[in-house]
């Protein structure tokens, strides 16, 4: 696919501020509070949506009418004093979540029927009061750190319409950095919910597995895929996630809850921070773009300053990758097998297909055992009971370059795409094989205005002392005054 657009900027640029929209929480406490109408907030997002559909491409399906027709329903249930979490607010979901009657088409092409019922997240989000309003753009099946194929087109960065928002979240990471709609869900299987959110200059919340439910696709991709929050700030994103968060009576990870919002107004104490800038061995011997190194140096400088103990310090990750590859493979092969038209996949899905269908069976279930003596290596990182070392959180970058240009990886071979983006995103991943948490951080800007994240990871159950963290990152740093340019101006710079 070609990457020329006729509404492309080739590059980011500083144009004047757009008019700032509400967050979750603000359109939550003003609907609570009267000063606004869901069907408002809806038409407006809605707008929003349509006059960046050539610009950005952010969502696959709108829910035009449904969406209005249930904002009104918001409003009659909040005029008659009901509350709740997020009663009449807008929120978009990826398009690899089950809305009933629409297709969950997770980036494909061809003629899928729509779903029955409600992905549990989107049960729970609806029984939240939240208005979906439409499903995001993904990759085919998730596997690639970019948004584009044939099925959609090409999904944007709002910070410059040249390069790629990242993936397979994309179209979460570009409707919300765009303010588009305040807050979406997305998923994260080997980084698709950290990758945007550092690309696009937002929070994103990769949680504990199990913390937000995957049903009906319970154990998603061999248990490494988890659905998460994409949010400009901290408090939206532990909002979204308290919202959705919670099991499926047929799940099998079920961890403890945990409030996510009360831990965004908790200040998280004294830390000990271990600083990685060196990731996994992989197949790549690519350094860290230099820009990547200096945004990440210097918000560890910013957490020292604050009062946190940060010092340079390396998991012992081992070949996490033998682990990886054979359960990320056979998740694409047991989605790809579902599809009722396979000649319409992309010809490197269709690789992946053959690859985890040889890596299927006693392979993928011998690198599933793996996982405990996993937890035990990882774990000394942060364990001091068994001699560890004691660390409260791993800060490393989310990438290791900037986001691509639109087309960077068109007509490579599936081989050549899997190394650009290992090399790309060597850092993400190790994570989604363990099922611990992590969150990306805005960490600063490219020379050229590009956006670049960092990671705060912890060990098992450990997202309030990572979201606590973040948050008083934020409050230090307040990454939310940056916004990118309007998307219904295609013609003026962009920029911070």
């Amino acid at each position: 696919m070609s990457s020329a657009d006729p509404t492309e900027r080739t590059g980011p640029s500083r144009p004047a501020e757009p008019p700032s929209r509400p967050g979750l929480v603000d359109s939550a406490r003003e609907l609570a509070e009267g000063r606004t109408t869901s069907a408002g907030l809806v038409a407006a997002a809605l707008a929003r949506m349509e006059a960046s559909r050539h610009t950005l491409n952010a969502f696959r399906q709108v829910r035009t009418e449904a969406a209005l027709a249930e904002a009104a329903e918001a409003d009659r249930r909040l005029e008659a004093g009901e509350r709740l979490p997020l009663l009449g607010v807008p929120v978009a979901v990826k398009d690899d979540t089950d809305v009933a009657g629409m297709p969950t088409y997770f980036g494909c092409d061809g003629a899928l029927p729509p779903a029955t019922a409600d992905s549990e997240a989107v049960r729970r989000l609806r029984a939240a009061g939240a208005v979906v309003v439409g499903k995001t753009n993904s990759c085919e099946l998730g596997q690639w750190a970019f948004t584009e194929g044939a099925a959609f087109g090409v999904t944007r960065n709002p910070w410059s319409t040249a390069h790629t928002p990242g993936g397979s979240s994309g179209g979460s990471a570009a409707a919300v950095a765009a303010g588009l709609v305040p807050a979406a869900l997305g998923s994260d299987g080997a980084g698709s919910i950290r990758i945007p959110a550092a690309w696009t200059h937002l929070v994103g919340i990769k949680p504990q597995r199990g913390r937000v439910s995957v049903h009906p696709r319970s154990d998603a991709f061999q248990g490494l895929t988890v659905n998460g929050p994409l949010a400009r700030t901290v408090a939206d994103a532990a909002l979204l996630l308290d919202a959705a968060a919670g099991p499926h009576p047929r799940d099998p990870h079920r961890p403890p809850a945990v409030d996510a919002s009360a831990a965004a107004r908790r200040d998280p104490g004294r830390l000990r921070i271990g600083l990685s800038l060196r990731p996994p061995l992989t197949l790549t011997r690519n350094a860290p773009h230099p820009e990547v190194l200096r945004a990440v140096t210097a918000l560890a400088e910013t957490l020292a300053r604050l009062g946190h103990h940060v010092e340079e310090a390396h998991p012992r990750y081992g070949l996490i990758g033998l682990s990886f590859v054979p359960r990320a493979t056979a998740g694409i092969a047991e989605l790809a097998a579902l599809h009722p038209e396979p000649t319409l996949l992309d010809p490197r899905t269709l690789s992946a297909l053959r690859t985890g269908t040889r890596l299927g069976g006693r392979i993928v279930r011998a690198a599933r055992a793996r996982e405990v003596r996993q937890h035990a290596r990882i774990g000394v990182f942060f364990d001091t009971a068994r001699g560890g070392h004691g660390y409260d959180v791993l800060l490393t970058p989310t990438t290791a370059a900037p986001p691509p240009r639109v087309g960077a990886f068109d007509r490579l071979s599936a081989w050549r795409t899997d190394l650009a983006m290992t090399s790309a995103c060597p850092y993400a991943w190790p994570w989604n094989v363990l099922g611990w948490p992590g969150v990306n951080v805005p960490a600063g800007f490219t020379r050229d205005g590009l956006p670049l994240g960092a990671q705060l990871l912890g060990p098992s159950r450990s997202e309030p002392r990572l979201i606590s963290l973040a948050a008083q990152l934020e409050a230090d740093r307040r990454w939310y005054e940056h916004r990118p340019p309007a998307p219904e101006a295609p013609g003026a710079a962009g920029g911070r």
